[in-house]
């Protein structure tokens, strides 16, 4: 039997192989040491700076704050757009673990119409995920009780208390304040290329039309903020520092509520447009357009539904007539071409012409008829005027030719935007030879040029505009650049609105400005002036001039008979007056459409404008 083999133990190669992993293995932790010491060096000296910066975003977040938008106020005060506090179901995507199950949980805790969520999910796609994005709007208390005990079940939903912008008149100032709404693609895109968009950075809201929009760098006031500690959730620990919002400046306007309700009263189912002004300062008083609609659907998202209704309807409720209607002068521009008539002595006070009621140009036989069949006889400038002679101005703007009208009327502000502090107005058009040549490639006609000798034709204006250039005659030529704001205040001070006027045509004559005043007072005045029975019987003076703007064509022997048009085909009726006759303190522009009559219809609108205006004591204040 073979015994055990017995293996010796090499000590010495033993100890050799342990030497060697030992020194690999402190070689190995020497170097990651090393490692660890530049890595320390690193975080600890070289990006110090940038990783306390990092921490301290961590732990102390710069949280914007709103201002409070400026209020308007009508002349006495009287609020006109205010803010109000409201709920709203707020929602922050990047804290919601699956949108599509929260909301539909949500709508089964209060009413979320589908075309909410929709708009909802479009808001989200084009905003940031950190934004706090609103899901709707002025809770009631019950659905504000609701989610306040649900919140628990919602990361990332929030009921938030708002300031929002009200409306107390509603339809009654919609065309002249316009609306606030939410901030869209087009409005940021505008607010970056004016430097503003930093300012926005807690604002949800952006005037969107009318005085909101045309002042909307004063009412919005500037941002504020809060430096505040935050834990790890993110949770509110300390305000460490607190930079208030300045609110925005108050507006106070020149319009005035019980003006413009008369005007509404007035106008009350009716298409057209009344505007009234101080012609000394370019004050406006009244600034109403009919059918008009409710600015407050606006402020928080319209539907579609209703949205859709005012878009398609047939009355044009979205449309502000008072700088958007674009009508025939018809003959309310008279005056303005009779004054041109005497600066270039076509005529004088004193010419004459036969009127057999009709006008014929050389060797034409077409007949262009006066509105009074049988004619009015021997008439003169004063007469023209004061009963409307269709004739003696198709005599007078044919020998004046229509460069020499066209450049006349350019300077007196017609073909031009008046400048009103709102940014929807409509340009006009003032008729040349070079304009039709350039938008109907054809010559100029001399029956061109009888259409615009009444205001017809080519010509066009609009409410505001007829106001101004009226103003401007009994301004001896100065052009007032009409204006709603009065005042804007804030903690600095008051700031007056500029009440500048512009010179508009130097007078040959300065006789001349006085005739046509006295022409248009006896137009209100006298028994064969065409707003004689509209204003009899006032306690104050006045002047002005009827207009009733042809919309189609009626046949050489044809008589117009309203009933067998179309009613949207139907003539305006047109004033445009003031008063006293006088220094006059008060200049008003009617417009109705498609009724006829601007003697019989649009005068006694204005007169029971004028009537409220001295009975009230509106301009007492001044």
């Amino acid at each position: 039997m073979l015994k055990k083999r017995v293996t010796m133990q090499d000590v010495a190669a033993e100890a050799r192989l342990f030497s060697r992993r030992a020194l690999t293995a402190m070689l190995v932790v020497s170097l990651l040491f090393c490692v660890l010491i530049v890595n320390m060096y690193h975080l600890q000296v070289k990006s110090y700076q940038v990783y306390q910066t990092r921490s301290e975003g961590n732990r102390i977040k710069v949280v914007p704050l709103a201002p409070n938008r400026g209020m308007i106020t009508d002349r006495n005060g009287i609020l006109l757009a205010e803010n109000r506090p409201v709920f709203s179901l707020e929602l922050v995507p990047e804290q919601v673990e699956n949108m599509t199950e929260t909301l539909a949980e949500l709508a089964q805790l209060i009413e979320i119409p589908d075309e909410l969520q929709q708009s909802f999910l479009r808001d989200v796609r084009q905003q940031r995920r950190f934004n706090s994005i609103a899901l709707k709007e002025q809770l009631n208390d019950e659905e504000v009780a609701i989610i306040s005990v649900n919140l628990h079940r919602f990361p990332g939903v929030t009921v938030e208390a708002r300031l929002s912008r009200h409306y107390p008149f509603g339809n009654l100032f919609t065309h002249a304040l316009g609306y606030i709404g939410r901030i869209n693609t087009n409005d940021l895109k505008r607010l970056e290329e004016s430097d503003q968009l930093a300012n926005y950075a807690a604002t949800r809201d952006i005037g969107k039309i009318g005085l909101e929009r045309y002042y909307e760098t004063e009412l919005h006031g500037t941002m504020g903020y809060q430096e505040v500690e935050v834990n790890n959730r993110g949770r509110l620990i300390r305000v460490l520092r607190s930079v208030p919002a300045q609110s925005g400046k108050n507006i106070q306007l020149n319009l005035d509520v019980g003006l413009q309700l008369t005007a509404q009263q007035l106008l009350e189912g009716k298409r057209g447009a009344i505007v009234a002004m101080d012609p000394r300062d370019g004050a406006v008083m009244a600034f109403y357009s009919n059918p008009s609609y409710d600015p407050n659907l606006f402020v928080h998202g319209i539907s579609s539904t209703n949205y859709n209704a005012l878009l398609n309807s047939p009355d044009r409720p979205l449309i502000n007539r008072v700088t958007q209607g674009v009508y025939p002068p018809a003959s309310t521009i008279k005056p303005h071409l009779a004054l041109l008539g005497l600066e270039t002595n076509t005529i004088t006070p004193s010419t004459r012409i036969w009127d057999p009621g009709f006008f014929q140009l050389p060797g034409v036989e077409h007949r262009y008829r006066d509105w009074k069949r049988w004619g009015h006889g021997w008439v003169d400038v004063y007469s023209a005027i004061i009963e409307s002679c269709d004739t003696f101005f198709y005599d007078m703007g044919v020998k004046l030719g229509i460069d020499r009208i066209s450049d006349y009327m350019n300077k007196l502000g017609f073909g031009e935007k008046t400048g009103i502090d709102i940014l929807e107005e409509s340009n006009t058009n003032m008729p040349s030879r070079g304009w039709k040549r350039a938008r109907h490639n054809q010559p100029w006609y001399h029956g061109d040029t009888v259409a615009v000798s009444i205001g017809q034709g080519y010509w066009t204006a609009t409410p505001i505009q007829l106001m101004t250039t009226t103003a401007a005659l009994l301004n001896n030529g100065m052009l007032p650049i009409p204006h709603m704001a009065k005042t804007l205040t804030n903690d600095a001070g008051t700031e007056q609105v500029s009440t500048e006027l512009q010179p508009t045509v130097n007078v040959v004559n300065p006789r001349n400005w006085q005739v046509i005043r006295d022409a248009m007072e006896q137009t209100v005045s006298t028994q064969k002036g065409t707003a004689f029975n509209a204003f009899r019987g006032a306690s104050y003076s006045s002047g002005g001039k009827t207009g009733t703007a042809q919309l189609v064509k009626i046949a050489q022997d044809a008589k117009y008979d309203a009933n067998a048009l179309d009613e949207r085909l139907r003539d305006n009726a047109m004033y445009v007056g003031y008063a006293p006759a006088v220094d006059p303190t008060l200049i008003i522009a009617v417009t109705v459409e498609n009724i006829g009559g601007g003697g019989s219809t649009a005068a006694p609108i204005a007169r029971q404008l004028m009537d409220y205006y001295f009975s009230a004591g509106v301009n007492s204040n001044e």
